[in-house]
């Protein structure tokens, strides 16, 4: 089994080392192109000769070589940064360092708030290395929808995960790539460029080409005659070799280029603009996509991804390019020798056409090629964790019934050293497990645990278990709720809109609910929670609530066999109270209450 912590730290290493070698490298060149300068200087004002030549090749020369040092320093930089980011990971030292997804979170989600999904320190920030708007959009996408995929799906998700897990090389690739191109990607909006309505329409396509072809004849036939009448103007003598009224069509063809080209002016200009706006992004993006089409794999997804990213058997990287070759043909007009004629042929008209007829074509395509560049970043991130948590294991998915049957089930977020993992199995006749138990003896985390790692299950990702074998199913807590101020709603008000809206969705369905109607009287919570809970079981949802209240365990009792008490404890150790967070079946026989008032100095 490989050791993500030496993996980074020997290829953190070699990345600082290249990028000190190549400042000094930079260092060097600069002070070779100040020599280089003030030698053509010298040369110049001592004795000017073609020896000038050298020191300018040489500066030139150095500053080419400056640039391409930059480059080269950047990349390994931002490939020692990635490292360190798994490094951190590695150590637990990852809170707040990473991309925590804050931006996805909703106050009404189902789960996410409850789970620690979104926020510093969450499973989001821990899990994602993505850097594009896409990637990171994808992989909150399939940890917020766990009841959205099949086990199929799922299954093919893992197959790609375990085959990029020790890829290391393509994930530190495409983070770096993907760092540059991310910004410059999602400012061109080249999703929406793509989707835009065509200014140019096809009967003035052909129009200009038709009026094209008519310029380049009237060409040939007005310019030798132009050239006769020059001469016969500077020698009158000479006989006119061409009819005078040669040049006349060519005169026409100026006039008539003239107006079509007003005509059309407005909407070339902006086709010309918008395309020049995105270049650079395109180009970048193309670098990104030739990172992936040099790639083989064998997982059937990313061989399916593969296939994605071209079209006829030509890759999307050399579609792009067919673009930028167009982009580079519109440099042209600004040449003052061919300036006139690409005004008389129409230069800048025509190859708007062709760009528009490229965005036509191919510029749907953009979408999808950053949408399954997209996909892969969130495979990739998955891969990471993975690789990272050796340990944790592959859930087996399969379709049917709701299931959770796991060994050794722990919280991810937990670090080793502190995590205490347990063995629950919901599913087939057994629907509820009540857990009951003392403050702080672990009955939250238990509920955490089991609703992250079905999450990441059906993410595709590895779980924090020993084994787990999980359905695909939609997900309902109601565990970390508190006072709305912006809506005027109170804790109880809070959770049993929580609770109508967990009642709602439809099953395979694993509900989550810790201290059931908490906030209000115990002989309300009493009817309340009963009346909740088998509402639940009845139409076919598995799950666990915990209580203080031992008057609830008698649910379980009631709804048996398809319901079983659990419970945590504690106990009393030099005055403090201590906590093995292992849960038991049955029902808890003590409190903690009076011991932890106690233990802060309240008396009691």
């Amino acid at each position: 089994m490989s050791d993500p912590h030496t993996i980074y730290n020997d290829r953190l290493a070699n990345h600082r080392a290249e990028a000190a070698s190549l400042r000094a490298k930079e260092r060097a060149v600069s002070i070779g192109r100040i020599v280089s300068f003030f030698a053509a200087v010298l040369v110049a004002v001592l004795h000017f000769s073609g020896w000038i030549a050298i020191p300018i090749v040489a500066f030139v020369a150095l500053i080419v070589a400056h640039d391409r040092l930059i480059h080269r320093r950047r990349h390994a930089e931002a490939a020692a940064r990635f490292c360190e980011r798994g490094i951190e990971r590695v150590n637990g030292t990852w809170q707040g360092r990473g991309f925590d997804g804050s931006n996805f979170a909703t106050e009404h989600h189902p789960f996410a708030a409850d789970l620690d999904v979104f926020g510093k320190g969450s499973v989001y920030e821990l899990l994602c290395i993505a850097t594009t708007a896409a990637g990171r959009s994808t992989l909150a996408r399939w940890l917020l929808h766990p009841g959205d995929v099949n086990a199929a799906e799922v299954r093919e998700r893992q197959m790609a995960v375990n085959e990029l897990r020790d890829r290391i090389d393509l994930r530190e690739e495409t983070f770096v790539i993907t760092a540059e191109v991310a910004a410059e990607v999602e400012e061109a909006r080249l999703d929406d460029w793509s989707r835009e309505r065509s200014l140019l329409g096809r009967g003035e396509r052909i129009a200009s080409i038709v009026i094209t072809a008519l310029a380049v004849i009237a060409f040939a036939i007005g310019i030798p005659s132009l050239i006769s009448r020059l001469v016969n103007a500077t020698n009158p003598g000479a006989m006119p070799l061409y009819s005078p009224y040669a040049s006349l069509p060519l005169i026409v063809m100026i006039v008539v280029v003239s107006l079509f080209a007003r005509q059309m002016a407005e909407r070339v200009a902006k086709v010309v603009s918008a395309v020049e706006r995105r270049e650079p992004a395109l180009a970048l993006l193309a670098g990104l996509l030739s990172v992936m089409e040099r790639q083989t794999f064998s997982a059937p997804r990313l061989i399916a991804l593969r296939s994605k990213l071209e079209r006829n058997g030509v890759p999307a990287s050399r579609q792009i390019e067919r673009l930028r070759k167009l982009v580079a043909l519109l440099d042209a007009r600004r040449n003052q020798f061919f300036a006139p004629f690409a005004l008389l042929f129409l230069w800048t008209t025509n190859v708007a056409f062709a760009i528009e007829r490229w965005r036509l074509e191919s510029g749907a395509e953009i979408v999808q090629w950053i949408s399954t560049i997209a996909e892969i970043e969130a495979l990739l991130s998955l891969s990471s964790f993975a690789f990272e948590h050796p340990l944790f294991a592959m859930p087996e998915v399969v379709d049917g019934d709701a299931l959770f049957d796991g060994d050794a089930v722990g919280h991810p977020l937990i670090p080793d050293d502190r995590r205490v993992a347990n063995d629950v199995r919901i599913g087939g006749e057994l629907r509820l497990l009540i857990v009951s138990g003392s403050n702080m003896s672990g009955k939250s985390t238990l509920l955490r645990a089991i609703g992250v790692n079905t999450i990441l299950a059906l993410a595709g990702a590895p779980v924090c278990a020993a084994r787990l074998r999980v359905t695909p199913m939609s997900v309902g807590a109601s565990i970390s709720l508190n006072d709305s101020l912006s809506e005027g709603a109170s804790r109880f008000y809070a959770e049993i809109l929580r609770i109508r809206d967990v009642l709602r969705i439809p099953p395979p369905l694993l509900f989550l609910l810790d201290e059931v109607l908490g906030g209000t009287n115990s002989h309300d919570r009493r009817i309340g929670a009963a009346a909740i809970i088998r509402g639940l079981v009845s139409r076919g949802a598995i799950g666990l609530a915990t209580t203080h209240d031992l008057a609830l365990a008698q649910i379980a009792d009631d709804l048996a066999p398809r319901a079983a008490n659990v419970h945590f404890e504690d106990h009393i150790e030099n005055g403090s109270v201590m906590f093995d967070y292992r849960m038991r079946p049955g029902v808890v026989t003590k409190s903690n209450a009076l011991e932890l008032m106690r233990a802060v100095g309240i008396e009691v």
